[in-house]
């Protein structure tokens, strides 16, 4: 097996980041269900610029890394106000408490 194919096989790592955001209910989890997603893309992205000879690909995946960073400074931020404000990391009880606040 080739080595772009090998990496090829490895982005579909992006289809378990999926099930995990769509199904866990844990805060933390779904964080990393989506670091998993957007790292998937991101080797596809190196994988394909590398095979096509364009660095646009590259480019692409440098933008996405500091998107990553970015979204995990503040991701987790709120999860830590939040977590001392009600003292769970259940997405659930904060579907609740969005209710509560409405009426």
């Amino acid at each position: 097996m080739s080595p772009d194919l090998f990496y090829l096989l490895v982005s579909l790592l992006f289809s378990i980041g999926l099930v995990g955001l769509l199904s866990r209910k844990n805060l933390f989890v779904i964080y990393m269900s989506i670091e998993l997603m957007l790292s998937s893309v991101n080797l596809l992205l190196a994988t394909l610029s590398k095979v096509l000879g364009d660095a646009n690909g590259s480019v692409m995946a440098l933008l996405i890394i500091a998107i990553i960073a970015a979204e995990a400074a503040l991701f987790l931020a709120m999860i830590i106000h939040l977590y001392k404000e009600i003292r769970t990391i259940d997405a659930d009880e904060f579907n609740q408490l969005s209710e509560a606040e409405q009426c």
